[in-house]
């Protein structure tokens, strides 16, 4: 499992990708951009994607069906993913996006210090979480292999003083 995560930004809107691109650049993360829901999705599926930035309307593939997809698949279901919109957001769109679990949806133009506020969070608070999981899986691999003793501190009796008698 690779830590060197991408932040991929989808926008139909080239100048739209240019004003996002902008805003975070000050954060020094490599970004990938797409403009379209199928080229966004080989992105993901090709892997180290950290953060998905992804416009709801565009044409053939929208956002949402792009969140669908993502969320369908175990390697992918992790990512956090923040929806961009520059038409209000009904209820309806939003209620559907975080039950398949956006982390956020946003009008645009977005506030840039507001964006990559979220961004800087979202992004390493999943790297920080891979990176876990990570250290977890050699941990287990060491424990499968010996080399290192599995200690079990479970304990099925509390550890407590006597309760008091009571005479009558």
């Amino acid at each position: 499992m690779s830590t060197n995560y991408v932040i991929l930004v989808v926008d139909d809107h080239r100048d739209t990708l240019f004003a996002l691109e902008s805003a975070l650049a000050p954060l020094g993360y490599p970004l990938v951009s797409a403009t379209n829901g199928d080229d966004a999705l080989r992105v993901v599926l090709r892997g180290n994607v950290g953060l998905i930035l992804l416009d709801v309307r565009m044409p053939g593939v929208s956002g949402l069906d792009v969140v669908h997809y993502v969320r369908r698949l175990d390697q992918t279901r992790s990512i956090p993913i923040v929806l961009l919109t520059g038409f209000d957001v009904s209820r309806e769109v939003a209620a559907k996006a975080f039950l398949l679990g956006v982390a956020d949806v946003a009008l645009k133009p977005i506030d840039p210090l507001t964006l990559r506020t979220k961004v800087r969070y979202l992004f390493e608070t999943h790297r920080q979480l891979k990176l876990m999981q990570l250290e977890i899986e050699e941990l287990r691999a060491l424990v499968k292999d010996g080399a290192v003793e599995s200690t079990n501190n479970s304990h099925t009796e509390a550890q407590s003083s006597p309760e008091p008698r009571i005479e009558s």
